[in-house]
């Protein structure tokens, strides 16, 4: 673990110490040998537990999937964000690598933190370079309300999570995962017990984000560069997913008595939020709403708290953390061109860039769930578990996958189909940078249809 985590902070003063002209193609080759090394965590060691122990750190089959996804997304998003900080000063670009590689610090320590606390002060870490990637290197004007948006729902959902660790330390003596786990708390009945509940719970909701407190996730990933927008839908959404599983798994009894308004705010929220999908017009809109109907299914699965949707909550971060990058990169490569979000104003795309549909049309498929990839195989764990919770949620369950499908098919269809306007006929040429950023995307999604007991977390 502390070879990954001292690796990676030394791409910060290799990137200060490179000449200009050598800073992005060292920043990648050294990004990428960090996350072939990160390949290593796949040894089946961890299928006994808790492999790489130490007093602080430790890895398992629950946070080894989001441990490799974090350092596999680094390159992504420094291939992803050439041509945008191009035009900048060297010095800004260097500043720009440095900020993403201490985010990625920040996640991969968060992942593997064994106690709670240290958990809960890396999670808040991850704040403050979000924050500075979203404001200082956002293109849009609201992006400072898009920032304070971000930075305060966080806080204000965080801060109970820390009064409530403080309570659990007084009351079991540690916040070690390791022994927490297994650990018979002793939970009344009492008012004060739920509100310690709902605290545990509220800071991990916001962020993944639930549905009624996903106001600043849109703002977010508009204002956002491409960067901030694949990090935030790829890895820190799935930090909520990740703290969520850790304390329900300890929880246990108190969550199955008190989830229900969570729950259906979640199940509501997976069809609210797709249907508000299928009447946006801005691209990288439609891609956020989606995620927070997919987190809904998370969340609603995390709370039922069975092996079997245990194992479709970590396959489906994975698998949507993959797919939302992939779409996130689809929808910059049109903006660069178009230098318009607007979903009408850029359609009839195939006729330019033939190759590039392709991408669309294997991401629109890998959003709406087509088998044999991993997002079906999760979604189909996700909803067995919730028809054996309750028979009536699986209308809300089969209303989201069709409107799932109808937003994926209405996205590519108005991007990729009809005419094409004339204000589109030069186009420049797509790349090959943009050819391997995409593949790189697809072909862990691919390869994971063949080991999908990778990322099946601890039915293993």
């Amino acid at each position: 673990m502390l070879k990954i985590i001292t690796a990676t902070l030394m791409l910060i003063p290799a990137v200060w110490a490179t000449p200009a002209k050598w800073v992005w193609p060292t920043a990648l080759a050294y990004s990428l040998l960090v996350a072939g090394t990160s390949l290593t965590w796949l040894d089946t060691t961890w299928l006994a537990g808790w492999t790489n122990i130490n007093s602080l750190a430790a890895v398992d089959a629950l946070s080894m999937p989001l441990l490799i996804l974090t350092t596999w997304l680094l390159p992504l998003t420094i291939l992803a964000s050439l041509k945008h900080l191009a035009p900048t000063p060297i010095n800004h670009q260097r500043m720009f690598i440095t900020v993403l590689t201490l985010l990625q610090c920040f996640l991969l320590t968060a992942f593997s933190a064994t106690e709670l606390l240290m958990f809960y002060v890396l999670f808040e870490a991850t704040l403050i370079p979000t924050v500075i990637i979203i404001t200082r290197w956002g293109n849009q004007k609201e992006r400072l309300n898009a920032g304070n948006y971000f930075l305060f729902y966080t806080l204000a959902g965080s801060l109970p999570l820390l009064v409530a660790l403080l309570a659990l330390y007084a009351s079991s003596g540690s916040l070690s995962t390791l022994t927490t786990f297994n650990a018979h708390l002793i939970l009344s009945n009492s008012v004060a017990t739920k509100l310690w509940w709902a605290g545990c719970l509220l800071a991990f909701l916001v962020k993944l984000p639930l549905y009624g407190f996903h106001l600043w996730l849109p703002k977010a990933h508009v204002e956002a560069p491409i960067a901030g927008s694949m990090v935030l839908a790829a890895v820190l959404l799935k930090l909520g997913g990740y703290g969520l599983l850790r304390l329900v798994s300890i929880l246990g009894p108190l969550t199955s008595s008190l989830n229900y308004p969570f729950m259906i705010l979640a199940l509501w929220g997976i069809v609210m939020a797709a249907s508000i999908c299928l009447r946006q017009t801005d691209l990288k809109s439609l891609v956020a709403y989606s995620s927070v109907s997919h987190m809904g299914l998370v969340a609603s699965s995390i709370l039922v708290g069975t092996s079997w949707s245990y194992t479709g909550a970590i396959m489906l971060m994975i698998a949507h953390g993959l797919t939302s990058s992939l779409l996130f990169c689809l929808a910059n490569t049109n903006y660069e061109r178009t230098h318009s979000r607007t979903m009408l104003l850029a359609r009839g795309l195939q006729m330019i860039l033939p190759l590039m549909a392709t991408w669309w049309f294997i991401a629109s498929l890998a959003n709406l769930g087509l088998p044999p990839l991993p997002n079906l195989m999760a979604e189909l764990y996700i909803m067995t578990a919730l028809y054996s919770w309750s028979v009536w949620a699986i209308l809300l369950l089969g209303l989201g996958s069709f409107i799932t499908v109808a937003y994926s098919l209405f996205m590519y269809l108005m991007t990729q189909r009809g005419r094409t306007p004339k204000h589109m006929i030069n186009l420049p040429p797509s790349h090959t940078r943009e050819h391997l950023l995409m593949l790189l995307h697809i072909v862990p999604l691919i390869l994971l249809i063949t080991k999908p007991g990778l990322i099946s977390g601890w039915s293993m």
